[in-house]
């Protein structure tokens, strides 16, 4: 995959053409012994302090190729995680949707009630799905309990007046006792549970493969890289070979001994993708999120319309745990429905493209994705050939002279292969690549199902991409509206990790922000905090 060109940097301070004179070229060359680098035994027309300069700018130009190079990955990814989001929003509130809608088609009596449950459900959903502590068993439970009282009022034991708030309570705290949806509640929280930690891990694992790319781009090089750098590139031109390349075999060593650390990841890239794939395959059937989302209003009918069957049971066991049902005042009732009506149940599903399903768009990301699997591996040899070395026949630098051919052994990739290398000392891997490469191994086995997160929290694998001075790790601060809790407010982690960039959101304020209706929808990634999640 050839790269976009790279126009390396050229020092427009060093008017070369003054240095060298018409007639001979050598007018004004110097006889420098205190050149670090470039030194010749020709004369040269470069000082201590142009050498150094030349050393800032070969150390710039690899950097400025790298992010050049790794550009459409970072892209691919990046695009598709906001891809992803944009769809996992739409997909929540067609499924909130379609169980508002069959609500109001099956049990119209009870559904603008039920409304506010509906949503709340939806909304934990949404923050389990984004990374908070939330225990699933417990929010699907949750909206099973706060429905129960509904049913009950409308459908087993209906009057002309509403069962008194106290009634309902005891109703409600019943509804673990009585059982009345059956298998319902559990099936549901499995599913969510199941499909849900498929979901997560798959952000989790494009955030990290984000990460590694912003770790790789500010890769922070060796002295024996930057003087071997600088050699390579700028050296020349202190003799005037301003046009000249590096040979193939000289740029190879010099870019596989610079980049032979990166070259570790390799392996383990290649198996991140693999990795992925396997997963978006197992992300079938229960493990489907889309699925399992857009098939909760078919459950609730199940679970409402078992309730219904077991009616005398029901009401019998009410009865007893919370004795004849007490109700409120007639004339109480077209006020409360006159108030309840205000609520809008939407009645039409958001109608989404083909296109736009979570399927589709996982297959298209990793049938592109697939197309970097060997990034890390060839990618020295990708700069040398596409943007570095001199073409083949072509008279080339080799660090000395130009010359017809490079004559020293042509190393490989890779740590252990610099032993030998003729250009480039390395002395051993980098504790920052070393650090990329452990948060891959890890991502990988869980992506592999080797090591299963417990339902309900997902092992944060923290984010920062190792720079010693913290520049590309990045803290989401109060300035950001992400830190600071209340006095003694618990405060529940929803964490997005994007490019090495994470936030805190309080529980408490983010589940508030998403309960507030929209147009008669949840907002799930309220504006105020879309820069913790986009």
């Amino acid at each position: 995959m050839k790269a976009p060109v790279v126009i390396f940097t050229v020092l427009s301070q060093y008017p070369y053409q003054s240095m060298w004179s018409k007639e001979g070229g050598q007018g004004n060359t110097l006889d420098r012994s205190d050149l670090q680098v470039c030194t010749s035994r020709n004369l040269t027309c470069c000082s201590k302090k142009m050498e150094e300069r030349y050393q800032v700018a070969a150390r710039r130009d690899i950097q400025n190729l790298l992010q050049t190079s790794s550009s459409s990955l970072k892209f691919l990814i990046s695009r598709n995680v906001a891809a992803f989001q944009e769809t996992f929003e739409v997909l929540m509130k067609q499924a909130e949707n379609h169980t508002n809608s069959l609500l109001h088609e099956s049990y119209r009596n009870m559904a603008s009630q039920a409304v506010g449950p509906v949503r709340e459900l939806f909304t934990d959903i949404g923050l389990f799905l984004l990374g908070s502590e939330l225990n699933v068993d417990d929010l699907v439970q949750r909206f099973f309990d706060a429905l129960f009282p509904l049913v009950y009022n409308h459908l087993i034991n209906p009057d002309l007046s509403d069962i008194a708030p106290g009634y309902a309570e005891c109703v409600r705290s019943a509804s673990r006792d009585v059982r009345p949806f059956g298998a319902a509640p559990s099936l549901l929280a499995n599913q969510i549970a199941h499909s849900g930690v498929s979901g997560k891990l798959l952000l989790q694992a494009l955030h990290l493969g984000i990460e590694v790319i912003n770790t790789t781009d500010h890769l922070q090089f060796s002295r024996e890289c930057r003087r071997a750098l600088l050699k390579m590139h700028y050296c020349p031109h202190c003799q005037g070979l301003t046009q000249s390349k590096p040979c193939m075999g000289y740029c190879l060593n010099v870019i596989r001994g610079c980049l032979a650390s990166m070259a570790e990841i390799d392996t383990h890239w290649r198996e991140f993708v693999r990795s992925l794939e396997g997963l978006s395959a197992r992300m079938q059937g229960p493990h489907d999120l889309e699925q399992v989302l857009l098939g909760v209003h078919t459950l609730l009918h199940d679970a409402v319309a078992h309730a219904q069957k077991n009616g005398p049971r029901l009401s019998a066991q009410v009865h007893k745990l919370c004795g004849p049902p007490s109700r409120e005042p007639a004339q109480s009732v077209s006020v409360q429905q006159h108030s309840s009506g205000r609520e809008s149940i939407p009645l039409k599903a958001y109608v989404r493209e083909s296109g736009d399903s979570l399927a589709v768009r996982r297959k298209e990301f990793l049938n592109s994705l697939r197309l970097y699997r060997t990034y890390y591996g060839g990618l020295a040899d990708q700069l040398c050939v596409s943007e570095l070395a001199s073409a083949d026949g072509l008279s080339c630098w080799n660090g000395a002279d130009i010359v017809k051919s490079y004559t020293l052994r042509v190393v490989g990739s890779g740590i252990k292969a610099q032993t030998t290398n003729p250009e480039v000392k390395v002395k051993a891997a980098d504790p920052v690549i070393n650090q990329i490469i452990d948060k891959l191994k890890h991502i990988n086995q869980l992506l592999q199902g080797k090591s299963i997160p417990k339902l309900g929290t997902l092992d944060q694998i923290e984010t920062g991409s190792g720079d010693p001075e913290g520049r590309y790790s990045g803290d989401c601060d109060d300035e950001d509206g992400c830190g600071g809790s209340g006095a003694g407010e618990v405060k529940r982690k929803v964490s997005r990790l994007i490019g090495g960039r994470g936030c805190d959101i309080h529980h408490r304020s983010y589940r508030a922000a998403l309960l507030s209706p929209v147009k008669g929808h949840t907002t799930l990634f309220p504006k105020a905090m879309t820069h913790c999640l986009l």
